[in-house]
């Protein structure tokens, strides 16, 4: 097994990064949770993502992301899946049926924060298109091992992602924190966040339809 060439990983890293900086519907489902509930429950959302984003990783490195990305019937039930999600969550924040914000969450609620992150991120296709279409580009086939060349480059964006969306997580909530005293937060806050958990739902269901190759 042989690791991908430095420069290449170089290369790799900066694009990740670039990519991870600006917003997408990961970041934004951390950031509203965040919001939500504090640094804390932004932080466990996050690592959900990423754990999410270790299976990602794992089928990509089997080969299923491919079959994922080129069967249009299997991208879309995993898309409108995990739109479904999204707006279930959405809605019941808008529908006041989860913890205040002011509340400090309980362990049951951050495991389940936790397993929230986990299927938003495994019933993200466009996860799975990025694995497929991005991380190839920077396997080189005379290396050696390919599948393990996916896999190293995968945990590395896995590992700047924590990062990246962490410090999306400490940002927000520190922000809501100084914000969480004023008149009318609370209610705010919540319709905000389970306005952005329903947007993103119907983004993803009407985002442009996927066509086998």
């Amino acid at each position: 097994m042989t690791f991908p060439d430095w420069s290449a990983l170089a290369v790799f890293s900066i694009a990740a990064v670039v990519l991870l900086v600006i917003p997408g519907p990961a970041v934004l489902y951390i950031v509203a949770q965040s919001v939500n509930r504090g640094r804390l429950a932004g932080l466990v959302s996050m690592l959900g993502v990423q754990t999410g984003g270790l299976v990602h990783v794992a089928a990509g490195t089997a080969g299923l992301s491919a079959l994922l990305v080129r069967s249009a019937l299997a991208f879309s039930v995993v898309k409108y899946a995990g739109a479904a999600y999204l707006v279930y969550l959405g809605a019941r924040r808008l529908l006041g049926r989860e913890d205040e914000a002011g509340t400090v969450p309980r362990e049951r609620n951050l495991r389940r924060l936790f397993g929230h992150g986990i299927v938003v991120n495994v019933l993200n296709p466009k996860t799975a298109l990025f694995f497929f279409a991005f991380l190839p580009q920077f396997v080189d086939v005379s290396r050696g091992s390919v599948p393990f060349q996916i896999a190293f480059l995968g945990l590395v964006f896995i590992l700047l992602a924590v990062v990246s969306d962490g410090l999306y997580a400490l940002v927000a909530g520190t922000a809501a924190g100084w914000l969480r005293h004023r008149r009318g937060f609370a209610r705010g806050q919540r319709y905000a966040s389970g306005g952005v958990l329903v947007g993103l739902g119907l983004a993803t269901a009407l985002s442009g339809a996927h066509r086998s190759k």
